[in-house]
């Protein structure tokens, strides 16, 4: 019998969910409920299930009445696609009540909340899984089976570097990630994936952590100092913002309208602030050193305001060398409403073509390109829909560990977390000394 869903928040990330469970996967689980802070994003979901052939609308539920939802709606499984610093909360009610729960990355924002989930599974037993997309991408399960068959031998160190543009790394200068408080900062909220990927391919977690980190671009400040940036609260409507690159206007998009603008009378929330505007608390530009516990050392650097967007890994072993490249789009416009660049929040966005390029650097021997078969569907080089397919149908076959737990969760928000309070203290910071179930 197929288990029964609830999708808590529905914002931009819940749609993958909400997609495969009235469509590709609709006979391994079927959504029940919604739970959000508004009725407007609630019924908006709705009216796209009821166009689905054979679907209808489900229960909708506001939070204070969370695990009434559960219970009247026989809830088997919770997915939380919330606000990053509320995930905690949903993951707790729903273990305590004896429920399973899927949780968006990054599982939460600090080290604080991050107990206290553990306390949760501790105390109940119940079962969390973290969506790490980026481990089950082609292209990533490549280097990590390179890795397993020992191919460069004893990994010693890794280069990691990665370029978020002026589209997409602007967007979280925009909207609510802006606030440091709401999504721990980009080192938790983005690198969380990237991190992850680290932990994956080493097998090993965090020892130690030094980090600089600060706003170098965005923000008014900056944008003052170097006489660029238009200066306005909001883009939608505004003439102060015609012409700026920068400028989201969300009427002219017909999913950021429906989600967001009409949404605004409920919660107040502006998906379409300036990314030169005052109130923004999280960096844009930062250096991390990590030290792993199988003595392994990465140096990783991400910066949001990139002319092009993509990463690029070096991984060092005693036998060789493995160079990684994803090249996610070549450069930005900067036209307002181009339509040659996807936009912000489309869908379509994540399923466009992404050059990638894998490298194996033998000693004593020439570079040989590895073949990378990309050929599948799905966002984040086809990512998503084995995610999806593991979540929904089950993990069968896992012999490369993509199945991500709490334990993962935790050990890639923690890098990010020591990474920020490095920032705070310009000290080395030990996870040890963050985290007690370390």
């Amino acid at each position: 019998m197929a288990q029964r869903y609830a999708v808590v928040g529905l914002g931009g990330r819940s749609n993958m969910y909400i997609d495969a469970l009235v469509g590709s996967h609709r006979e391994y689980g079927q959504l029940v409920a919604f739970c959000d802070v508004n009725e407007t994003r609630m019924e908006y979901y709705n009216r796209m299930i009821a166009a689905r052939p054979g679907a209808g609308p489900v229960a909708t539920y506001t939070p204070d009445r969370f695990e009434a939802m559960l219970d009247e709606q026989k809830v088997d499984r919770v997915v939380v696609t919330s606000i990053d610093r509320t995930h905690h909360r949903y993951i707790i009610r729903a273990m305590d009540v004896g429920r399973d729960v899927i949780t968006e990355k990054p599982m939460t924002v600090d080290e604080r909340k991050c107990e206290a989930i553990f306390d949760a599974i501790e105390r109940t037993g119940r079962e969390l899984r973290v969506t790490f997309n980026y481990r089950y991408a082609p292209r990533a399960t490549k280097v990590k089976q390179l890795l397993v068959d020992g191919v460069i031998g004893d990994v010693v160190s890794v280069h990691f570097e990665w370029l978020l543009d002026t589209k997409h790394g602007a967007d979280y200068f925009r909207r609510w990630h802006r606030d440091k408080r709401n999504s721990g900062g980009l080192m938790v909220h983005k690198a969380t994936h990237h991190f992850d990927l680290i932990n994956w391919y080493l097998s090993s977690r965090p020892e130690r952590v030094f980090g600089i980190g600060k706003l170098a671009y965005y923000g008014r400040e900056n944008a003052e100092e170097r006489g660029i940036g238009r200066f306005y609260d909001r883009a939608t409507g505004n003439p102060a913002a015609d012409g700026d690159p920068f400028a989201l206007d969300l009427s002219k998009d017909q999913r950021l309208n429906e989600l967001y603008l009409k949404a605004e009378h409920e919660d107040g929330y502006h998906r379409d602030q300036s990314v030169f505007g005052d109130g923004i608390s999280i960096e844009d530009d930062m250096a991390v050193l990590v030290g792993y516990e199988n003595g392994v050392t990465m140096s990783y650097h991400l910066t949001a305001y990139s002319p092009w967007e993509g990463l690029r890994m070096a991984i060092n072993g005693s036998e060789g060398r493995i160079e990684f490249e994803v090249q996610e789009r070549p450069y930005v416009s900067g036209t307002v409403n181009d339509p040659n660049q996807p936009k912000v929040g489309n869908a379509s966005e994540a399923a466009s073509v992404e050059p990638v390029r894998i490298l194996l650097r033998k000693l004593w021997q020439p570079p040989i390109e590895i073949a990378v078969d990309e050929s599948g569907e799905g966002g984040h080089g086809g990512g998503d829909v084995r995610l999806l397919n593991d979540l929904f149908k089950g993990v069968s076959d896992d012999p490369l560990g993509h199945a991500a737990d709490h334990r993962a969760g935790a050990a890639s928000i923690l890098t990010g977390i020591a990474a920020n309070r490095s920032f705070e203290t310009r000290n080395v910071v030990f996870v040890r000394d963050l985290f007690r179930y370390w």
